[in-house]
Formats: C-alpha cells, sequence, structure tokens
C-alpha cells in the first residue's frame, strides 16, 4: 500500500510539473541557425511577447498547457504557428524559413520604387498614423532598465586635511582605496523590471489637448549590490558619507567643487533632513520614465528619430521587399547620413498599403556621438554620448486606425572624464578648510531600457478617473530567480542578468 501511494503521489507531481511551469524557448533561422531577435510571439491570440536579443522568449505558467498556442512571426520570414507540445517535440527551437518574395509580382511595370518617394509618403503620413489617440486605452506593459557603470580611472587624493586626526586620515584613506578598488574590480550594474497597467487617455478642451495616464503597479524587482555605487551620483554620495563619518558629527560643512564654486551643505546632524525637500515618489518617478520613453520612440513626437522626420538630411536605398505577418507587402529601406545633422545608419520597414513605418533598426555611424562636450583642460570635465542604438515596433491598432508601439529597446552609453578638486569647508563664523581631495574620474556608463506592450484594451474615462494610483517600491534581490515572472508575460532576461549574484564579500 505504501509503495502503491508513492507511486501515485510521484505520478502526480510529476504531472504537476509539466503542466504549472513556465516554458522557455527559442527563435532562429531554418537555414543558418543563427537566433532571431525581437520576433513578435502571439499566446493563445491573447499575450504578446517578443524574443530578446539571444532569440529566447517565455510562455508564462498560465498558458503553458500543451494545447496552447503559439503564433511566431518576424518581417522577412515566413510565419510559424504551432502548439507547445509541438514546441516541445521540437526540443524548443521554433525555425522560420526566409519569406521568398517574387519582386515581378510587387510591380506590374517592373519599376524599381524610389526610396525618397517612399519616404515622402511616410512623412505625409506620420500624422495620421503616430498621432496619441483620444479614446481611453488600457496597456499591459512591461519595462525593463539596466544600467551599468564601469571606471577605468577612479582616484581620491587627499592633498589637504585640518580636520582628521592621523589615524582618521589613516582610516579613511584604506576605506576609500577599499570604496574604488571595488568599483573597478566589480564594475557594479543594475537590474530593474517592472510589469503594470498603464491607463491613457487624451483629452480635447477648448481646442486644446490634455494627456493623463496613470499606473497600477503589478509587481516590479530590482537586482542591485547596495553595497556598490551605480552610478556617479552614487559615487558621490558614499565617498561624502565615508569622509563625514571621521568628521564631527554636530556641525555643517560646506562642499565646493571645482573652481568656480559649486557648493552643497553637508551633515550628519539628526535635524539636517528635517528641511530638505522630498524627492519625487517612486510611483511618479515610474511614470515620468515610461510617458518620456513612449515619446521618445513615437516617429511623430521624436527629435531623435530624425532619420524618419527628416528624410531630406539621409541618404536612402531600396532594399527589397518582404512580407508582413498579414500577407502584406514591406519595404525595406536602408539609410545612411547626407549632411551633418544626421547621424544614424539603420534600416526601416515601411507597409506598402498605408506607409507606415513598422519597425526601425538603428545605430550610430560610424564616428558620430549624439552630444559631447571637452573642457577637460579649462574646468577638468569632458563628456561624450557615444552610444545610442535601438529596435522599434509599430503594431496596427485594433480599430485599424494608427499604430500602436508594441515593442522598443533602447541603449545609450556615455563616456565622462572628470578631474576637478574637492573641498569640505566647516561652517563656523570663519569658514575654513578641513579637506582637500583631489578627484579623477574616467568612466563609461550604459543604459538599456526594453519596453513590451504585452495587451491592448480599450477603457473609458470614467474607468481610468476612477483608479486610486498606489505608491509601490521595487523588491531588491541578490539574484536572478527564473520564477520571478512564472504567472506574467515578460521579456526573457539576457544571460547576463541570470548570472546575477550580490556577493556577500564587502
Amino acid at each position: 500500500m505504501p509503495k502503491k501511494l508513492f507511486t501515485i503521489l510521484s505520478i502526480m507531481l510529476t504531472i504537476q510539473a509539466s503542466v504549472a511551469q513556465s516554458i522557455t524557448g527559442k527563435i532562429v533561422d531554418a537555414k543558418t541557425n543563427e537566433s532571431i531577435p525581437y520576433a513578435n510571439v502571439i499566446i493563445n491570440n491573447s499575450e504578446n511577447v517578443v524574443s530578446n536579443a539571444e532569440g529566447y522568449f517565455t510562455i508564462s505558467e498560465n498558458n503553458s498547457s500543451d494545447a496552447s498556442t503559439i503564433d511566431v512571426s518576424y518581417l522577412g520570414y515566413q510565419n510559424r504557428k504551432m502548439t507547445v507540445d509541438e514546441l516541445k517535440s521540437h526540443q524548443l527551437i521554433v525555425s522560420l524559413q526566409a519569406g521568398i518574395v517574387e519582386l515581378e509580382n510587387v510591380n506590374v511595370s517592373n519599376i524599381k520604387p524610389n526610396a525618397l518617394s517612399i519616404m515622402a509618403e511616410v512623412k505625409k503620413h506620420l500624422n495620421q498614423h503616430y498621432k496619441s489617440e483620444l479614446q481611453p486605452v488600457k496597456n499591459k506593459v512591461f519595462f525593463r532598465e539596466t544600467s551599468g557603470l564601469k571606471p577605468s580611472t577612479l582616484n581620491f587624493d587627499i592633498e589637504k586635511s585640518t580636520g582628521f586626526t592621523k589615524d582618521a586620515l589613516k582610516s579613511v584613506n584604506s576605506q576609500i582605496k577599499k570604496f574604488t578598488s571595488k568599483l573597478i574590480s566589480q564594475p557594479p550594474v543594475v537590474y530593474s523590471d517592472m510589469l503594470c497597467n498603464y491607463y491613457t487617455v487624451t483629452k480635447k478642451k477648448e481646442d486644446k489637448l490634455s494627456f493623463l495616464s496613470k499606473l497600477d503597479v503589478i509587481k516590479a524587482i530590482k537586482l542591485k549590490d547596495e553595497n556598490n555605487s551605480s552610478s556617479l551620483d552614487d559615487i558621490e554620495e558614499k565617498s561624502k558619507n565615508l569622509i563625514l563619518q571621521h568628521l564631527d558629527t554636530t556641525k555643517y560643512y560646506r562642499v565646493k567643487s571645482g573652481w568656480f564654486g559649486s557648493r552643497d551643505t553637508i551633515s550628519l546632524r539628526k535635524d539636517f533632513n528635517k528641511n530638505k525637500k522630498n524627492k519625487p515618489s517612486q510611483l511618479t518617478t515610474s511614470k515620468s520614465d515610461l510617458n518620456s520613453f513612449i515619446c521618445q520612440n513615437n516617429f511623430l513626437y521624436s527629435d531623435k528619430l530624425n532619420f524618419v522626420k527628416n528624410p531630406e538630411i539621409y541618404d536612402y536605398t531600396y532594399e527589397g521587399v518582404v512580407y508582413s505577418k498579414d500577407h502584406e507587402f514591406v519595404y525595406v529601406l536602408s539609410f545612411r547620413p547626407r549632411k551633418s545633422k544626421a547621424i544614424y545608419t539603420g534600416k526601416l520597414y515601411i507597409s506598402e498599403s498605408d506607409y507606415a513605418v513598422l519597425r526601425a533598426d538603428y545605430t550610430l555611424a560610424e564616428g558620430e556621438k549624439v552630444s559631447g562636450f571637452n573642457m577637460k583642460f579649462l574646468l577638468g570635465v569632458k563628456s561624450s554620448e557615444n552610444v545610442s542604438n535601438g529596435t522599434i515596433i509599430y503594431k496596427q491598432n485594433p480599430s485599424g486606425d494608427g499604430y500602436y508601439l508594441q515593442y522598443a529597446t533602447l541603449e545609450t552609453g556615455q563616456y565622462i572624464y572628470i578631474n576637478r578638486p574637492l573641498k569640505f569647508i566647516e561652517l563656523t563664523d570663519k569658514e575654513k578648510d578641513v579637506l582637500a581631495i583631489d578627484l579623477k574620474i574616467e568612466a563609461n556608463m550604459k543604459t538599456k531600457k526594453e519596453y513590451l506592450n504585452i495587451l491592448k484594451s480599450e477603457s473609458s474615462d470614467a474607468g481610468i478617473e476612477a483608479i486610486n494610483e498606489e505608491e509601490f517600491k521595487f523588491t531588491q534581490l541578490k539574484r536572478y530567480d527564473p520564477k520571478i515572472w512564472k504567472d506574467y508575460g515578460a521579456i526573457e532576461p539576457l544571460e547576463e542578468m541570470k548570472q546575477f549574484q550580490v556577493s556577500d564579500q564587502l
């Protein structure tokens, strides 16, 4: 009897495990076996996900039954439909065949389409396709941000000290060296994921448009080593605190940075923070980030995407046509800078029927940068935004009127150099220098953001007005847990995020 009971329990557990597990698959080119990034995957005709940069995608636990259907599409490839059971039988690999287009069927006249004429039509239809929606909508959104700091030089040289004892000076030097050495040997990275319901409506009042958005956060997690600094602000704050620990905690100090007197007052006094301005709430910050990201990736409103808005400053080449998921022809144009204001190269995928840009892949052209300044010798500061690339995918609204942002990824990077003096001045009747530091930092910073609209549906003015936004906090994790998003649709993380783990060593 016990043996039979054990057998039954084992079978039940096996069945449960097979039914109640999220599934990770991979999308590849059938001929080359290379991974296909940012392919669209529709699960059970309701949930939208995309493959990540490595070609992987995840099916949530709720949609992982063998009978669940998946529909995989990618511009230039034939659609692939299958069940989860069939996916398992193919070792969780989805192979897509390149779409074959008979060019003679595209143009009866056999005249090659003119790239500039196509772009002229694109510009003419921008307002029609990408203007803000007036009707209230609910978007189920997954938003991921990865930020990293990689310093190559990080020196804090104490040149003068009247406020430290000999032992205190030795201690603070040791702490600062340990702090900076860790930053260089273990460059910090922060990952944050947020799943939310994002409500928007644009109202018209007295011939003026008013935009309203509300955020209902379902789940938010952050992978971060709290003992390490992940930004210049973090480095500055922790450096100040290290030094303040060895100064008189009952007094106020002024920090003077540079030769032109940028000053902040700091102290460890308990009453010091009472009069400081409150920082924006996490809800306010997250909603602002989301609103800004969507606007940055809108072909109509973004100034950065000038390869769509200002075709006169780029050279375009007609590359051919591919099939869309809906079996429509899509023009493929490559572009590169023609005038000095143009800085990107890439490809555009444009609907033949209505000239909507369905997808854009772009990166900085060789030798170009977004912005920068060099006052290395005058002020000891140099900065250059030298990384900017992304992919933008739009999908037609269910109503057939206009398009909405389904997926976007944006990676930005910046080189910074700082070589400036830093002084701690005790605030007394006669200000006196307590500490003088020669600060030198040389580093590269990178940020990558990903946006995925999992499900878009109609809402109502009354429904949005009734939503009570609630403050939230990111759940802090010390290591990545693959079960985090098992119940939800999400973007499969890259391998580097999966390997993240906070070291126990300080």
